[in-house]
């Protein structure tokens, strides 16, 4: 059985959560640096893209293998490895004087990372109470969107007033403070399976890295261009195999029945439908602000805040709501509010626009996004056994990477091809011309999660998500 941390909530939410929030500054940090780096490194656009790339390759495709290793190994135990590991990638960032070399500490970045995303958020529901669960849950999410939010703004002001090695040197000591911190505060837990899927580990990791790649180079390459093609095809013929695998291994690293799991199935396409459409329209959005509009990399992320820090603030009245309202309903709602501020985004969208304008969308879609993640994340650790939790948040996160990624790609490609002929994009009338259609897209698809949400129920509802935990019963076919 689990044992209960017992050492104070607060110190709980701490060892948990900040390990995340590193994470979570991590994945767009860099991006206001890449200009900069570029031209230290000697790198060109392809090689800025890599540094992106190798993060998330490594990040997306040992999601599952870290949440199993947690498990198996224990998960206080593989946190603060993953801590150690993650905190190595940074200095040696820092300390890189090449492109292999950023690269290669990038990698290691993302394989620390990728063990603690899932595993922070299993420690921390083990942890808590039952009815305290969702409020928990509450304030993890809200940590993580001030991270994302946080993000650009750091990153353009430490390149401003220091250099781009900074980005790396200030995750280092917070990094080495919570070794200790976790080792005090974090009980240890693992799952019911005692032996590793090493097999399901290597095909889900060369899986999802080799669909990620593919999908990244899609939005650039085009979607029939071989160094699209070959790493998607190989990424299906791994997958498939992972998935024969899985359906006779003793010990899986991802049960199957898990999709015969409706809420399950549901919370995941929900996040996979808002990364795709939320983040890919803000990638571009960025982008606009930066280019037609002129603001700089730090200027843009100030301008943004309404709609990235948003989150953190609503997330902890969701997690309250989601014990009195079905989660369903919430995670609709905010999908709503995120489908109407895209849309008036796209309405908005001109090569020159008053900020006072955009800023009541920028709120709303802020709210929107704030309703969803709480319900959603707790709906998805509800509709499973509290053992299996791991499982299901590395599955997960491993959704929504994916949906990220694909959205990205998809939107830069409609972006690529509407102003293909018209003069380019370094034009703004083209800029915007080309930018409104991708921007309906992800309202669309926000849109299509909204509906979907509307059927996401669990026995109990709020009940549920308190703890009530979802037994196997009909949906695992006994």
């Amino acid at each position: 059985m689990v044992e209960r941390d017992r050492r104070g909530f607060g110190w709980l939410l701490l060892a948990t959560a900040a390990p995340m929030f590193l994470v979570s500054l991590n994945n767009l940090v860099v991006t206001n640096a890449l200009p900069v780096m570029s031209r230290e490194l000697g790198m060109g656009p392809s090689g800025s893209q890599w540094v992106v790339h190798a993060y998330a390759l490594a990040f997306a495709g040992l999601l599952l293998t870290g949440a199993a290793l947690g498990d198996r190994f224990g998960r206080r135990r593989v946190f603060i490895v993953a801590i150690v590991v993650f905190t190595a990638g940074s200095a040696a960032c820092a300390l890189a004087d090449s492109l292999p070399a950023l690269l290669v500490a990038r990698v290691v970045q993302g394989a620390g990372a990728a063990a603690v995303y899932p595993v922070s958020l299993t420690l921390l529901a083990a942890g808590v109470p039952d009815r305290r669960r969702t409020m928990a849950v509450g304030l993890w999410s809200a940590v993580n969107g001030l991270g994302i939010a946080l993000g650009p703004l750091v990153g353009g002001l430490v390149v401003v007033r220091l250099s781009w090695p900074w980005i790396f040197w200030l995750l280092v000591p917070i990094g080495l403070a919570l070794v200790p911190l976790c080792r005090w505060r974090l009980a240890e837990s693992r799952g019911d399976d005692s032996a590793l899927d090493l097999p399901g580990m290597v095909l889900t990791s060369v899986s999802v890295a080799l669909a990620v790649l593919g999908i990244a180079r899609a939005g650039r390459d085009g979607w029939t261009s071989p160094s699209v093609l070959v790493p998607l095809g190989a990424a299906l013929v791994g997958g498939l195999a992972f998935v024969l695998w899985e359906r006779r291994c003793p010990h899986p690293m991802l049960p199957l029945r898990f999709y015969r799991i409706t809420p399950f199935v549901l919370g995941n396409v929900v996040s996979f439908t808002m990364f795709f459409g939320v983040f890919g329209s803000i990638y571009w959005l960025m982008l606009y602000l930066q280019g037609p509009v002129g603001y700089s990399a730090l200027e843009s992320g100030v301008r943004t805040l309404p709609w990235t820090a948003m989150p953190m603030l609503v997330a902890v009245a969701a997690g309250v709501l989601a014990n009195r309202v079905r989660p369903g309903v919430l995670i609709a709602v905010g999908l709503g509010c995120e489908a109407v501020a895209l849309g008036l985004s796209a309405v908005l969208l001109e090569p020159t626009v008053d900020y006072r304008l955009i800023l009541p969308v920028l709120l709303l879609g802020g709210i929107g996004m704030g309703l969803v993640f709480t319900p959603m994340t707790a709906a998805v650790l509800a509709s499973v056994r509290p053992a299996e939790r791991g499982k299901a948040s590395g599955a997960n996160t491993t959704v929504r990477e994916i949906g990220f990624t694909l959205g990205v790609a998809v939107m830069t490609t409609v972006v690529l091809r509407t102003a293909d002929g018209r003069g380019g994009l370094a034009d703004p009338v083209t800029f915007v011309e080309a930018v409104r259609p991708a921007i309906w897209m992800g309202a669309g698809a926000v849109l299509v999660g909204a509906v979907v949400a509307a059927f996401l129920r669990l026995p109990g509802d709020g009940a549920a998500l308190a703890g009530e935990d979802l037994r196997e019963k009909d949906e695992v076919g006994r």
